[in-house]
């Protein structure tokens, strides 16, 4: 049996299923959703329906996805964790820019703090390391933002084991956010380190839609459960370990209500074997 919990940073306790909040933005994560009020809605009831972990990015929008949840949340409460990130420009063609320059950096997370309605920003993440900057040096600039007191923890997200370790002798790493899903697993030595380290492993496109056709057994688990296989890929995951932070996202009442019920599927010794 898995914990429920875990403590980013060693400090900030949350329950392990979150909710990532990229698809409350508009098509392509450009703009704003065609009906506002209901992103706003779903973030509030994944908070009533006891998620209190919420993770998003200054390039979601970029900003909106930002400025809606602190238009929707009381984003200073403490039993809340919010996590945004940057290093990601946007254009109107929808690309995704690395941009870890730190002065950009720096201005990155000002802007996110305003945005989110906090003096600090629990866990803010390094969004992809950049070719044209030096990793170190982005690192350093969340460093600096950490010991001002601006923000609480320092992430990353799409680095190798090599990269983990760098930063880490830099700054106190409490989360890596890489891809990994039951169809997908070309992360797993990240993962591996995590665990060895006791670090927060966020595992971003967590339902692996589209690829769970290829997954053998994942339907007749479902079925055994009454549920979908995106569910069964979401408790998977938090079978998988107990340094797994999955972070489904949806704009959709239905699919956010189903995607928390999913925390509560037992998976039994056979089904995680089958899942192997």
């Amino acid at each position: 049996m898995t914990d429920d919990t875990f403590d980013i940073g060693g400090e900030l306790t949350v329950n392990r299923l979150g909710f990532g909040a990229m698809r409350i933005t508009g098509e392509d994560v450009i703009g704003e959703p065609d009906d506002v009020e209901n992103a706003r809605e779903v973030v509030r009831r994944a908070v009533e329906l006891g998620v209190d972990f919420i993770d998003t990015a200054d390039s979601y929008g970029p900003g909106v996805s930002e400025r809606l949840i602190g238009e929707a949340l009381d984003t200073e409460r403490d039993d809340l964790v919010i996590a945004t990130k940057g290093g990601l420009l946007r254009n109107t063609d929808a690309d995704w820019l690395p941009h870890g320059d730190p002065d950009y950096l720096r201005n990155a997370y000002l802007c996110s703090r305003d945005r989110l309605g906090v003096d600090t920003i629990d866990l803010y993440q390094l969004h992809r390391p950049d070719s044209d900057t030096a990793f170190e040096d982005s690192v350093h600039a969340l460093a600096e933002l950490k010991d001002a007191g601006l923000v609480e923890h320092v992430g990353l997200s799409n680095v190798s084991v090599d990269q983990l370790d760098r930063a880490r002798d830099i700054v106190e790493i409490a989360t890596v956010q890489n891809q990994y899903n039951v169809a997908n697993r070309d992360t797993q030595d990240v993962l591996d380190a995590c665990e060895n380290y006791g670090i927060g492993f966020i595992p971003w496109f967590p339902l692996a839609a589209g690829e769970l056709d290829d997954v053998d057994g994942i339907d007749g688990i479902a079925e055994r459960h009454d549920a979908t296989p995106y569910q069964i890929a979401l408790a998977w995951l938090l079978e998988s370990s107990d340094v797994t932070l999955p972070i489904p996202g949806t704009a959709s009442l239905e699919h956010l209500e189903q995607n928390v019920a999913a925390a509560d599927i037992e998976l039994s010794d056979d089904e995680l074997a089958t899942l192997r």
